[in-house]
């Protein structure tokens, strides 16, 4: 019995000995997963030459169409002649001829003139985006009142060009220190930064209608007295453009596609701030000047046209050019000039089609947010020319 118990501890000691020693097997782990390689985008193209040049056939267009872009082409001749090109097309000598020949055009022989004189170009892929914009008519009136509370500013004698101190140009202001820094946000001049200092063109009765105004850059105050002030943008204040349609998109809050203009008044005016808050999420703030002549009038300082101007990135498209959109929305298509600029409008084949003022010009222009294609119109010969700086632009770009 002793025997077999002194046997039977040990067997019992071994089997603990061997316990001790065994490595314990830890739980599998799930497998890893392999991160995804990112491959950074290449860089967007900055200019017309970057995005690449290519000539395209000629297309149709409605005799309507050509002549007023006839209208407005010979309109925008004198300038395009003299303002040098941003996007490296052409040169302002390039435009000569055609603006001679333009004057000399009959009535009938404006669909002729622009399928045979010009060369019809494709910059990037020619992949466009076309939005609207018009002339609003907001109340207002010339002297402040409960009525009309909200002041409409002219552009300050101290917004001026500085360098600031991170070696950045651009808009600002000096302050008590002779240091250059950024200008007012859209908050702070609400807020009064501007106040009593005798810069208000008129006051407005709403807002809304004027910062929606201010987005179109033109617009009519209508007068208590049946008159109206007609005011164009003078200056901005150098702040980022946000676009506040964007926004509710980006939130759910509006429906992908469904961010019309009148769909953003309508969801302003439910909140209990009136809009207040998303407005100053736009930092940008325009300044007007009163205007006596024709107009409105865009970046060329000449009167636009109702549904023959475009705004269009002048990196991208010589200012004065006539353009030829083919888009998802039927009203855009056809052939228009490029004489407008915008906040929201960069980058190749992005245009804002301009429809005038009315109830009609608000309903199309607030609803247009449109894919297509889009060709630009340039003097012949330019095309190769500008094909082969690109290529220039290029081979001295390599390392």
């Amino acid at each position: 019995m002793r025997l077999r118990s002194l046997l039977g501890a040990a067997v019992g000691a071994a089997l603990v000995a061997a316990c001790a020693t065994r490595p314990v097997e830890k739980p599998a782990q799930p497998a890893q997963p392999t991160p995804p390689v990112v491959t950074p985008e290449p860089p967007k193209p900055k200019t017309a030459l970057e995005a690449g040049v290519a000539l395209a056939e000629p297309q149709l267009m409605s005799p309507e169409q050509a002549a007023r872009a006839l209208q407005a082409f010979r309109i925008s001749c004198p300038v395009m002649q003299k303002r040098a090109d941003g996007s490296g097309l052409t040169s302002p000598a390039d435009w000569t001829a055609l603006c001679a020949e333009a004057v000399q055009v009959q009535p009938g022989g404006e669909r002729a003139f622009f399928q045979t004189r010009f060369e019809w170009t494709r910059v990037g892929d020619g992949a466009a985006f076309a939005t609207g914009y018009y002339e609003p008519e907001i109340r207002g009136s010339r002297v402040q009142s409960a009525e009309y509370p909200v002041p409409i500013y002219r552009t300050p004698p101290d917004l001026v060009r500085c360098t600031r101190a991170d070696g950045q140009t651009g808009r600002g202001r000096v302050d008590e220190s002779g240091a250059c820094v950024l200008y007012f946000t859209r908050a702070e001049i609400e807020d009064g930064a501007l106040a009593g200092k005798g810069l208000e063109l008129g006051w407005a009765a709403d807002p809304i209608e004027l910062f929606f105004l201010q987005i179109q850059g033109s617009g009519r105050v209508k007068l208590p007295d049946g008159g109206e002030l007609r005011i164009g943008y003078d200056n901005q204040n150098g702040r980022e453009y946000v676009a506040v349609g964007k926004l509710l998109r980006e939130r759910n809050i509006l429906p992908p596609g469904g961010a019309s203009m009148q769909s953003i008044v309508q969801w302003m005016r439910a909140q209990p701030d009136g809009g207040r808050s998303l407005m100053r999420e736009n930092l940008s703030y325009i300044f007007f000047r009163e205007l006596t002549g024709p107009g409105p009038l865009g970046a060329m300082n000449v009167p636009v046209t109702p549904l023959g101007t475009v705004a269009a990135d002048p990196l991208f498209v010589p200012l004065g050019a006539p353009i030829w959109l083919d888009a998802e929305r039927d009203e855009a298509d056809g052939l228009w000039v490029a004489q407008d600029t915008g906040g929201a409008i960069k980058g190749a084949n992005r245009f804002d089609t301009f429809w005038g003022h009315g109830d009609e010009a608000v309903r199309i222009a607030g609803g247009m947010a449109a894919k297509g294609r889009a060709l630009i119109l340039l003097p012949k010969g330019s095309v190769e020319r500008a094909i082969a700086r690109a290529s220039v632009a290029r081979a001295q770009a390599q390392p």
